[in-house]
């Protein structure tokens, strides 16, 4: 870590929270011990997940993007480990371009793990409201194997295994408390299926194509939204409710109403799945030197 004070800025979309770290030109070398402290919700600054901001050209793992996209969403999970992606994640990040004066409302493209996604950043309203930003969240995958299972104590449930540039497992319950306190991993079978994790949603119907989720996602236990669930559950509704795009040639959407919040995930027949919401700025502020010190190199 550098010896100088860090500026940093708090950031959430949909209340999945994030710690944001401006590095434009790739000079923070912060290992995964150190993003679990600046997580950690008592001994560091809380999140769900920390975004470094940082020019795609400048680190090595965007390079090859930078002729694509200026900016690159480097994401780390709360426990330190590295994600492909975070949807509320790409909102707030979004929504650090515009704060900082780095982007404006209107498309962007933002480099990540999972690829180069595309960003609609609205106008905010007249009386100041930030605008809601629509994300271009990729092509949903909807791959083996078959017979996919969760588990929750002694309840279990067949799910439907959906990959938006990383893994959730979806299943329709009758009760979201019978997910339980989430607090452990819900067990997943077969063995193996999901050798690096998976995030779990468990959905309920609210209405026609309305639901309602609660969501574990890998790395950093249940969150009050997760974007990239968001899109799955919505791709696993509508397989459900006999709809897909690509065969029909109609767009679909579903509203989804997570712990902190709605977004709107739409489904279009070229495959790609959209997701709006809102993303919001809460405050800055710098690390002290002697603490950032001690953080685990």
């Amino acid at each position: 870590m550098q010896p100088a004070g860090l500026p940093f800025l708090k950031g959430h979309g949909t209340q999945n929270d994030f710690v944001i770290l401006p590095d434009p030109d790739g000079r923070l070398v912060i290992g995964p011990e150190a993003v679990a402290v600046l997580c950690d919700r008592r001994a560091g600054i809380g999140g769900d997940g920390l975004l470094r901001v940082v020019r795609a050209a400048a680190d090595p793992v965007s390079a090859p993007l930078a002729d694509r996209a200026e900016w690159f969403m480097d994401y780390r999970n709360s426990d330190g480990s590295i994600a492909e992606m975070c949807g509320n994640g790409l909102r707030v990040f979004a929504r650090y371009l515009v704060h900082a004066g780095l982007a404006k409302p209107g498309p962007l493209a933002v480099a990540t793990r999972a690829g180069v996604l595309e960003v609609r950043i609205a106008e905010d309203a007249a009386d100041g409201t930030p605008g809601d930003i629509t994300v271009d969240m990729g092509v949903a995958r909807l791959p083996g194997p078959d017979g996919i299972e969760v588990t929750v104590g002694s309840r279990r449930w067949p799910a439907r295994n959906v990959n938006m540039g990383n893994p959730h497992a979806v299943a329709f319950v009758d009760d979201l408390d019978h997910a339980g306190d989430l607090l452990a991993a819900p067990l997943t079978s077969p063995d193996g299926a999901y050798p690096e994790g998976v995030n779990v949603e468990f959905v309920v119907d609210r209405g026609p194509r309305h639901v309602a989720v609660r969501v574990h996602e890998r790395g950093s236990g249940e969150t009050r939204s997760c974007g990239t669930g968001a899109c799955a559950v919505a791709v696993a509704a509508a397989r459900r409710d006999g709809a897909d795009p690509a065969v029909t040639g109609e767009s679909v959407s579903y509203v989804v109403d997570l712990p902190g919040g709605r977004l709107v995930i739409a489904e279009h027949p070229d495959g790609r799945v959209e997701m709006t919401g809102p993303a919001v700025i809460v405050g800055s502020g710098v690390l002290e030197p002697g603490w950032l010190a001690a953080l685990p190199r």
